[in-house]
C-alpha cells in the first residue's frame, strides 16, 4: 500500500474491513488503532481524513491491525485501558481491566464512608485498578496491594505514579502471606475460571496470563482460599467482597456464611449478572 495513496479515512475503511471477522467492534478497533499511531484525536481523524496518511503512519497502522488480525487484544496493542476514572497501563502481564469489575468498586465505596483514615487490602491487584480506584476515591485510605508476580507489580506501581495516587503501598505476597494487621475492608478480584473451560481459547482470554484466570476445582479454589482467610485479617464489622463467575454466586455465598460473614449482598454487572458478593464479619 503506497502511502500517497491512501487517506486516513481509507485506512479506517481498510482496517473494518479485515477485523470484520475477528473483532466484535471492527471499525472501533481501527479506529483506536489509527488515534494510537498517529497521536491525534478522533476529531483530528475525521477532519483530515481525506488527507494522504503518512507513510509512517501507515506502516505503523498495518502492523498493528495484522497483530489484532490475530486476536491480540485491543488494550495490549495501545498499552492501556480505561478504568472507572483512571486510565491504566496493561500489557501481558496483568488483565485487562472490565467494566464489570467496576460493580466490585461501586460496592466497596459503599462501605467505606469519606473523611475516615481506613486500612483497606487488595489481593491479587494486577494492573491495580481495584486499588488504585478505591484510593482516589478515599484518600484519607491507607491501601495495601499485593500480588504474587514481580511483573504484575511494575504495572500496578507505574499506574500509581501515572495516576498521581500515592496512598497506595504495593507488596509481593501468595494472597495474605505477607500482610500483617487488620482491615476495614478487603476486596479481590481473583482466579474463578474453572481449568478446561472453552472461554479460555477464545477471544481476549487466550492472551491474558492464565494464572490470573483460572483456578482449580471449579474455579472456586481461590475464592475458597480467601473467603476462609479473610476472617483473621478483618477488623470487627470488616467487609470482605470477591467478585467471581455469575454461576458461582450461590457457592460463594455458601462459603461466605460458613465463615463468619453476615449481611452477605449480591452486587449485579452492567449486564445484570451476579457479579460481586460482599459480607460483614460477625461481631462476637
Amino acid at each position: 500500500m503506497c502511502s500517497q495513496s491512501v487517506s486516513y479515512k481509507q485506512l479506517i475503511d481498510l482496517g473494518y474491513q479485515r477485523l470484520f471477522e475477528h473483532s466484535d467492534t471492527p471499525r472501533i478497533d481501527a479506529e483506536y488503532l489509527l488515534q494510537h499511531v498517529t497521536g491525534q484525536s478522533m476529531a483530528w481523524l475525521i477532519a483530515w481524513n481525506d488527507s494522504f496518511a503518512n507513510k509512517d503512519h501507515v506502516s505503523a497502522f498495518l502492523a498493528l491491525l495484522e497483530q489484532r488480525e490475530q486476536g491480540m487484544p485491543i488494550a495490549y496493542l495501545l498499552g492501556e485501558r480505561d478504568f472507572w476514572t483512571l486510565t491504566l497501563t496493561v500489557n501481558e502481564h496483568v488483565l485487562i481491566p472490565r467494566p464489570d469489575t467496576e460493580a466490585l468498586v461501586e460496592c466497596a465505596l459503599d462501605k467505606l464512608p469519606t473523611g475516615q483514615t481506613l486500612r483497606l487490602l487488595d489481593l491479587g491487584t494486577g494492573s491495580g485498578a481495584i486499588a488504585l480506584a478505591l484510593a482516589k476515591e478515599r484518600p484519607l485510605t491507607k491501601v495495601i496491594a499485593v500480588d504474587k508476580h514481580a511483573e504484575a507489580l511494575a504495572v500496578a506501581q507505574q499506574n500509581s505514579d501515572r495516576n498521581s495516587i500515592t496512598n497506595v503501598e504495593f507488596r509481593q505476597s501468595d494472597w495474605f502471606d505477607q500482610i500483617d494487621g487488620r482491615f476495614h475492608l478487603i476486596a479481590s478480584n481473583p482466579p474463578y475460571v474453572a481449568p478446561g473451560d472453552p472461554h479460555l481459547n477464545q477471544g481476549d482470554l487466550r492472551f491474558e496470563p492464565a494464572t490470573a484466570l483460572s483456578s482449580p476445582n471449579h474455579g472456586l479454589a481461590d475464592l475458597e482460599t480467601i473467603i476462609q482467610t479473610a476472617p483473621e485479617y478483618l477488623h470487627a464489622d470488616g467487609w470482605l467482597l470477591v467478585e467471581h463467575g455469575f454461576e458461582q454466586a450461590d457457592n460463594v455465598s455458601e462459603l461466605f456464611l460458613h465463615n463468619g460473614f453476615s449481611d452477605i449482598q449480591l452486587q449485579r454487572d452492567l449486564n445484570g449478572l451476579p457479579r460481586c458478593t460482599a459480607g460483614k464479619l460477625k461481631t462476637l
